[in-house]
């Protein structure tokens, strides 16, 4: 398997995905192999940070002590541009359908991928 790029798992602000050159499936979750066919050897890639919003979630109570200070967020399910859905942070005011873009910012000590509004 080729080197990883580095993406906001690494502490990069940047997410990356997989493509099959043998049947063109595409993945999130970094595999030794295509998830849809088995090929081996997918090709990684920087997502353009571009997506519109599938669901979205707010969470209003702590599931660690780490995350109590950032109660109220948004939890997001968004389909990026390039064919795969990542669960990421986002701005409160986002609904289904809206057309969003990523930044990065840092959450109970990590950094992570923060969705807002496209403008």
């Amino acid at each position: 398997m080729s080197e990883q790029l580095a993406d906001w798992t690494k502490g990069e602000q940047a997410i990356t995905y997989q493509t099959c050159g043998a049947c063109s499936h595409v993945q999130y979750f970094h595999r030794g192999f295509c998830a849809a066919c088995g090929a081996s050897d997918p090709h990684e890639a920087r997502a353009s940070g571009k997506g519109r919003v599938y669901a979205a979630s707010l969470v209003c109570r702590a599931a660690t002590p780490g995350t109590r200070a950032h109660v109220p967020y948004n939890i997001l399910l968004v389909d990026c541009a390039e064919g795969f859905r990542m669960m990421a942070h986002g701005d409160s005011g986002l609904a289904i359908g809206d057309s969003v873009t990523v930044s990065f910012k840092p959450f109970a000590g990590k950094l992570v991928p923060f969705f807002t509004r496209e403008t």
